[in-house]
Parts: structure tokens; C-alpha cells; sequence
């Protein structure tokens, strides 16, 4: 039985799979219909790009200046363990003519390195440094699908959803945090049909690997207490090397602690936490008072209540990124909506107002990948406006998609049908929606 990870069987012919295959992508961007013999990893990927919209003639495009990109990926993880990548790859890609690419865990290549005449056709299809190849951008790819479903991928030749890229076949793995799980990024090779091999994926999984270990060995970077509640109902607290799922109350307090490092006064947190004098200052004391328990003594101070040591909160992070106008970066580290069930009158303030300067940023930044990054979203699904900007940034034979959806979400709102190009704002919805109040 074939392996389904393996792009071409054992035996098979490369130019006749590759007919075969162009014939199951034209019936797929035609219909929607999947075909024999497209592999169940591809035909998920193709199902993925075709929800996302994105364009069957889709190409690269860097959008991270030089300067800033140079400095992002300095600063990225992946960074401490490119010489160990480059010395297990390198000779290799050389010697086949192949590429090593690295992007993070957005999809955006942070390096492509090999033979010159490779680098030149790569470049042709935008396959180049600083250029975004999430499978919301460019389709089913190696590097951008293996960031998508955070495994190995194989993508031989028609398999990739752009038809720009289907001269081309490459094999990725994703790289993780050994310590934390956390995905950073990919390790891909690009090349030609002799890619379409076990050893390959196996190769770049070993690399893959490689990083991980070598990370593992290196010192951890220094940094201070941290709090994961974007997308979360329940925060994660990293502190003093444990790593604590909060309650929803303890959540929202530590929420709004790592926005006032400067401390917050009892009444100031009474009236962030609870509405309407629901609760009073023996409650919260008492809340406060388990909080510690679960913290350990060191961690929490009073008079006025607020951390003893700094605390790094993403949506903190969020924001500072966006009023620096690092848009992609802010995009790419929002998960979701600050502790989207709370109630609290201090949460639901911050949570407008880093949905709201998101917004903001995005519109205003007009890119089309992190506009369909945004329309993926639950969150983003709904939104009209971002939805009309999406068919404003896309090539004029990739927007009867976004333009159908414009209009849909209009007749909705019962906003009046106009001739294309003149549509009517459509009044404004929240895009997350705000729970119920009890």
C-alpha cells in the first residue's frame, strides 16, 4: 500500500503523475471536486485554500521591508540554530540544486538559500525572503501547509493549489519550543522531482529535529513571568518556571494586572471586575486572598494590587506592536479575543480596544494575506468591511469570491445592492461578539 505521506510512489512515472495530477487540480479549482489520486493531505489543503479564497493563480510577494526583516529574524528562535540547519542542509542543496527555506510559524520565509541559478527561478515565483507563503496566501505548499496542520509535508509538483508553483516540489517539517511546545516555525526544501522521495521528508524531518535538540541545548532567552489569554476563556500564567491554567476570575484579574504594571487601587479593580457594585471589597479581598494561595507569597503585592515582578501579557504585546505599526507581527501573535466569555467591564474594554486598533492597522495596511488571515478567523468571518478591503486588495480575477461574500453579508444588514466598485459601507458589527451579560 502507498504511504500517503509520500508524495510519488515507488515506481511511478514523475511526468505522468504530474498529468494526472494537473488534470485532478483543474477539476478541483473548476467544481471543487477532488479526483484520484490526490492524497487525503492534499485534498484537505486544497479545501482549506478554496474556504480561505485564495487564487489557483496566486504569487509571492515580499512585503517586509529589508531592514525590518533582518531585524525580525535576528530576534527569531530560529535564528540561534540556522548554523546547525545550514551545516546538515547546505552541502545537499547545493549539490542538488535545491533551496533551504525557513519561515515562521505564519508562513513568512525568513530564509531561501541554495544553488544561484535556483534562487533566480524562485525568485520568479516570489519564493524569496520577507514574502508571506501561508496557506492563506499562496495555497497548499510545503512550508506554509506543514506551519498549517504542525507535521511533515511532502507537495509534489501539481499538488501545490498556485499553478505558478507546480514546475516546483518541496518538503517541510515544523520546528517546536522543546520546552514549551510552541510552534516557531518550518524547515523546507524546494527543488525538483527528485524531492518527490521518502528520504526527503524524512531528511527534513531529521533536521527539524536537529534545531529542536540544539535549542534544547542552548541557554533558554531571559525573560519574565508571561500570560497567554488571547483567544483563551482561561488564561495561561508561566511564572517562576510553572506553567498555571488560571480560573476565569483569576484570569481577568491577572489580565488586567499586566495592563497597570503600575498597580491598581482596591475600588479601581472592584469596579474593573465587577458591574454595577455587584461585588464588595471583602469579595474581591477574598478572591485576591485565593489567588495568592494559588500563586505562592511572591508573586502578587497590595496597596496598590499588582505584580512583583514584570509581567509580559500578549495582549499587552498586541498592542505595542500596533502602535509601532508592526501590523504583521501584531496580527501574527493575535490568537483571538482577550478572554472572549468575560463580562468584566475592564476586560471587555480592552478587548474592544485591541480589536479596534487591529482593525484599524489592518485596513489601513491593506495586504491582502493578513486580510484573508483576518476573514478565516471567527472573529473575522462576519465583517463586511474587511471583507469589501479584501476585494479591493486581490487581483481582479481572484475577487468574484470576496465580492459574493460582500454582498451577502449586505443583504444581511439590508444594506441596497450597488453596481460593483460602489458598495455601500455596511453599518458596523461587532466582530467579537460579546457574551451575554448574566
Amino acid at each position: 500500500m502507498h504511504d500517503q505521506s509520500v508524495a510519488l510512489p515507488g515506481g511511478a512515472d514523475p511526468v505522468e503523475r504530474s498529468r494526472v495530477l494537473r488534470r485532478a487540480h483543474a477539476a478541483f479549482t473548476a467544481e471543487g471536486r477532488v479526483e484520484a489520486p490526490v492524497r487525503p493531505v492534499i485534498a484537505k489543503s486544497w479545501r482549506r485554500c478554496a474556504k480561505a479564497r485564495v487564487s489557483p493563480e496566486c504569487t509571492g510577494l515580499a512585503d517586509r521591508p529589508e531592514a525590518d526583516l533582518h531585524s525580525y529574524r535576528d530576534q527569531h528562535p530560529l535564528a540561534r540554530v540556522m548554523p546547525v540547519v545550514r551545516e546538515l542542509v547546505g552541502a545537499f542543496a547545493a549539490h542538488e540544486r535545491h533551496l533551504l527555506a525557513v519561515c515562521d510559524v505564519a508562513g513568512s520565509l525568513m530564509w531561501v538559500e541554495g544553488d544561484p541559478g535556483t534562487l533566480r527561478r524562485a525568485e520568479r515565483l516570489g519564493f524569496v525572503p520577507g514574502a508571506r507563503w501561508a496557506e492563506t496566501v499562496m495555497g497548499t505548499n510545503a512550508p506554509g501547509t506543514a506551519v498549517a496542520v504542525g507535521g511533515p509535508v511532502q507537495v509534489f509538483g501539481p499538488e501545490h493549489f498556485s499553478r505558478r508553483a507546480h514546475p516546483w516540489t518541496c518538503a517541510a517539517a515544523p520546528v517546536r519550543d522543546p520546552r514549551s511546545g510552541r510552534l516557531l516555525g518550518a524547515v523546507d526544501i524546494t527543488g525538483g522531482d527528485g524531492l518527490a522521495h521518502p528520504h526527503s521528508l524524512a531528511f527534513v524531518q531529521a533536521v527539524a529535529r536537529a534545531a529542536e535538540s540544539q535549542l534544547a541545548l542552548l541557554e533558554p532567552t531571559p525573560s519574565g513571568d508571561a500570560l497567554h489569554a488571547l483567544g483563551r476563556d482561561e488564561a495561561v500564567l508561566v511564572c517562576g518556571g510553572r506553567r498555571l491554567r488560571l480560573g476565569r476570575r483569576h484570569s481577568e484579574i491577572m489580565a488586567l494586572l499586566a495592563h497597570h504594571p503600575e498597580g491598581m487601587s482596591g475600588d479601581e479593580l472592584l469596579i474593573a471586575l465587577y458591574e454595577d457594585g455587584a461585588a464588595s471589597p471583602v469579595t474581591l479581598r477574598a478572591e485576591m486572598s485565593r489567588l495568592r494561595t494559588l500563586l505562592g507569597p511572591d508573586v502578587l503585592r497590595s496597596r496598590p494590587y499588582r505584580t512583583a515582578r514584570p509581567l509580559e501579557a500578549d495582549s499587552a504585546s498586541v498592542l505595542r506592536l500596533l502602535a509601532a505599526g508592526a501590523t504583521s507581527a501584531a496580527l501574527t501573535r493575535c490568537r483571538g479575543p482577550l478572554l472572549p466569555a468575560s463580562t468584566a467591564p475592564g476586560i471587555v474594554r480592552l478587548r474592544r480596544r485591541i480589536e479596534e486598533q487591529a482593525r484599524a492597522a489592518l485596513l489601513a495596511r491593506g495586504d491582502a494575506g493578513l486580510l484573508a488571515d483576518w476573514v478565516c478567523t471567527p472573529w473575522g468571518a462576519d465583517d463586511p468591511e474587511v471583507w469589501r478591503a479584501l476585494s479591493a486588495a486581490l487581483p481582479p480575477g481572484a475577487r468574484p469570491a470576496a465580492l459574493a461574500r460582500v454582498r451577502a453579508l449586505d443583504a444581511e444588514l439590508g444594506v441596497p445592492t450597488r453596481p460593483t466598485g460602489q458598495e455601500t459601507a455596511a453599518p458596523r458589527r461587532a466582530t467579537c461578539p460579546q457574551p451575554a451579560r448574566p
